[in-house]
């Protein structure tokens, strides 16, 4: 299968989450500005979206969207729990956070990454984000992960989404259960080896 990604964009989530069932990828880079892979293909061709991460199948079909990539990957590999079982209120649950972290969080930075946007309007967009992260520290509270010590799909994709604080400058250090979350995530295997291969860290 072929992951297609930018650098520092959220489609280093489905790689964590491939690293850590054991899955291959294999990683395409998609160049921001002009939308195209490192072998020159038009990446609209691939996903009209225009945007990634997008994962290409081995029998031709496409799957974007995190919350939908990292179930199915993880759903690939059901002995490395990574998402409850389908069916149960613990894979809702599962499926509640990431729905929560793509449209509260993940979207939530948007406007901080655009260059133009009002200040107000950052000011407005910054002040959500610190809601939503009041939540989420309190949710981790004597937990390493969201879902207590396991590790799940919803970490990976809250770790990289968190990511960004730093290159926005929101200043999360009030938050010291999602710092340690952070640290915690980081220093896994399978995430250093998934920044490595999104040329986030030195090989």
């Amino acid at each position: 299968m072929k992951l297609y990604y930018i650098p520092e964009s959220c489609a280093l989530a489905p790689q964590i989450v491939a690293n850590e069932a054991g899955i291959p990828l294999e990683p395409v880079r998609v160049d921001f500005k002009t939308k195209t892979t490192q072998a020159g293909s038009d990446f609209f061709a691939i996903n009209p979206k225009g945007y990634v991460p997008a994962l290409a199948l081995d029998d031709g079909e496409v799957l974007t969207e995190n919350a939908a990539i990292v179930q199915y990957l993880a759903d690939l590999k059901p002995e490395a729990r990574l998402a409850p079982a389908n069916g149960t209120l613990a894979r809702v649950r599962l499926q509640e956070a990431l729905n929560y972290i793509a449209t509260e969080i993940h979207r939530g930075y948007s406007p901080l990454f655009n260059p133009t946007t009002p200040a107000q309007v950052r000011e407005e967009a910054s002040a959500s984000l610190h809601k939503r992260y009041v939540l989420l520290d309190k949710q981790l509270a004597g937990r390493t992960y969201l879902f207590g010590d396991e590790f799940t799909a919803a970490d990976a994709y809250l770790f990289v989404v968190t990511r960004w604080a730093e290159i926005v400058k929101l200043d999360l250090s009030g938050y010291a259960n999602l710092k340690a979350f952070q640290k915690a995530v980081a220093a896994r295997p399978a995430v250093k080896a998934a920044m490595k291969a999104q040329g986030l860290m030195a090989a």
